[in-house]
């Protein structure tokens, strides 16, 4: 299984959302959570925040899923 980490600046442009938006969405459990990739590194699985923008799309269409 292949699973493509992205880091902060390519979730920012993937999302249009700022640095701080991000980290406030992640505290309210809005926003996919990082992962761990060392010491001071993270990153996002490209999937979760995939599924995360699709979701928001849904939402912004009135189309619910479940």
């Amino acid at each position: 299984m292949y699973n493509k980490i992205m880091r902060l600046p390519e979730v920012m442009s993937q999302t249009g959302l700022s640095r701080s938006s991000i980290y406030l969405r992640i505290s309210k459990g809005k926003f996919p959570s990082s992962i761990s990739l060392g010491d001071r590194a993270v990153g996002w699985l490209e999937a979760d925040v995939n599924q995360w923008l699709d979701e928001r799309i849904a939402d912004s269409k009135g189309v619910h899923n479940g």
